[in-house]
C-alpha cells in the first residue's frame, strides 16, 4: 500500500489526508480494512465491547424493542453498520429472537464470510447502497465512525492551514497547505478553541454519512456508539490532537508510516454528528455508555450472575464458576467508568 500511495502522489501531487485515510484503510487492494484478516478480535488489533462481552448485544436488544414500541414498529429492521464477523448482532438476534429483520454491512471479505452464516447472504452489504432504500427499525454504528476519512488541519497564527500528504525519497509526510472552504467551515463550527500548533481532525465524511443513514430511517433510531466527546469537551486535546494508530491491542506507529497495515483513527466529535443528525430532521440524544447500559438493565444482570456465581461456588462445579465469572468481568469491563464505559452514544429518532 505505501507504494501505492507513493505512485498516486508522484503522478498527482500531494493528497489531502482524507484521500490518503481512505486509501489506508479501504482501498481494495492491500487496505487494513480489506485485507483477509479479522482486525477486531483476540488475535487482531483491537477489541471492541461487543467483543469483550457478549452481553453488550443482548442488552442492546432491550433498546431494540423499546425503540421500536416507541415508532409503533411490530417487526423492525435492525442493521449493524461495520458489523465485524456478527460479535453484535449474534447475541441481539439471539435475543429479540424472530422479532426483527436483520442486515449488516461489512467491508472485510472474512467477516462478510462470517455474517452470512448469521443473517444469509442477501442481507450482507458492502455499504449503505447496499441497504433497502427505506429502513423502518434501528441501526447501529459500534465504533465506525472514527475511521471514516477525515482531514487534518493545523492551527497557525493567520488561522487555518490543511496538512496534506506528500512524498520524499520513498517516505510519507506533511506538506501545509491553504484550507479548502468546506474543511474552514466545519472548522468554524466545530473545532472550538485551539491553540497555534494545535491540530484538530475534520470530520466530514462522518456527517456525511449520518445524513446517508438518516435519509433512508423513516421510523426508528440510529445508535452510534464511539469514543470521542463534545466540541467543548475535546477542547483538551486540542494542542496534540487525537490521531493515533492501533496495532496488537497496543498504539501503534506513525499515521503515515505503515499504511495499510495500522488502525487509523480519531476521537469522534459528538458535536458535529448530532448536528448533521439535526440537519437531517432527527431529533438526538447523547448519552454515556455506562449510563444507557444501566437504563437498559445490565446492572441487574449483573447483580444476578454474582448471585449465581456464588450459588455454583458451593456447588462445586468450578468450571461453571468460572464461565459465569468471566461473564460477569466482561459485563462489568462494558461499564468501566474510564474505559468502554466512558464511550458516548449519539442516539438519533426519526418518526413516521
Amino acid at each position: 500500500m505505501l507504494q501505492h500511495v507513493i505512485g498516486r502522489i508522484r503522478e498527482k501531487g500531494a493528497i489531502p489526508f482524507e484521500v490518503f485515510m481512505e486509501l489506508a484503510l479501504y482501498h481494495p487492494n492491500g487496505g487494513y480494512f480489506t485485507a483477509e484478516r479479522l482486525r477486531s478480535v483476540e488475535s487482531g488489533d483491537f477489541l471492541t465491547s461487543p467483543e469483550v462481552s457478549p452481553l453488550f448485544g443482548e442488552t442492546l436488544a432491550e433498546l431494540v424493542r423499546t425503540e421500536a414500541a416507541e415508532a409503533g414498529l411490530s417487526r423492525p429492521m435492525v442493521v449493524d453498520a461495520g458489523a465485524g464477523s456478527g460479535s453484535l448482532l449474534r447475541p441481539l438476534l439471539s435475543n429479540l429472537g424472530e422479532r426483527a429483520d436483520s442486515w449488516a454491512v461489512e467491508v472485510s471479505p472474512p467477516a462478510r464470510r462470517a455474517l452470512e452464516e448469521l443473517v444469509g447472504e442477501q442481507r450482507v452489504v458492502e455499504s449503505l447502497e447496499g441497504l433497502p432504500r427505506t429502513i423502518a427499525g434501528v441501526i447501529f454504528a459500534n465504533e465506525l465512525l472514527d475511521n471514516l476519512p477525515m482531514a487534518l488541519a493545523r492551527r497557525r497564527a493567520d488561522g487555518w492551514r490543511e496538512l496534506w500528504v506528500t512524498e520524499s525519497e520513498g517516505d510519507l509526510g506533511w506538506v501545509e497547505t491553504s484550507t479548502r472552504p468546506e474543511v474552514e467551515e466545519w472548522l468554524g463550527r466545530f473545532a472550538g478553541p485551539t491553540p497555534e500548533g494545535g491540530l484538530v481532525e475534520c470530520q466530514l465524511a462522518a456527517g456525511r454519512w449520518v445524513t446517508e443513514v438518516l435519509d433512508r430511517l423513516v421510523a426508528g433510531a440510529l445508535v452510534v456508539f464511539d469514543y470521542g466527546d463534545t466540541a467543548e469537551g475535546l477542547e483538551r486535546r486540542r494542542p496534540e490532537g487525537t490521531l493515533r494508530t492501533y496495532r496488537a491491542h497496543h498504539l501503534g506507529p506513525h499515521p503515515l508510516a505503515e499504511p495499510g497495515s495500522t488502525d487509523i483513527t480519531a476521537d469522534l466529535n459528538f458535536t458535529a454528528v448530532a448536528e448533521a443528525a439535526r440537519a437531517a430532521g432527527a431529533t438526538v440524544s447523547l448519552h454515556r455508555q455506562d449510563d444507557l447500559l444501566e437504563e437498559l438493565g445490565l446492572t441487574e444482570r449483573i447483580r444476578r450472575l454474582k448471585t449465581q456465581e456464588a450459588e455454583i461456588a458451593r456447588s462445586g462445579d468450578e468450571l461453571r464458576r468460572l464461565e459465569i465469572r468471566s461473564l460477569r468481568i466482561g459485563a462489568e469491563t462494558l461499564l468501566h467508568p474510564r474505559g468502554l464505559g466512558d464511550f458516548r452514544v449519539l442516539i438519533a429518532r426519526r418518526r413516521i
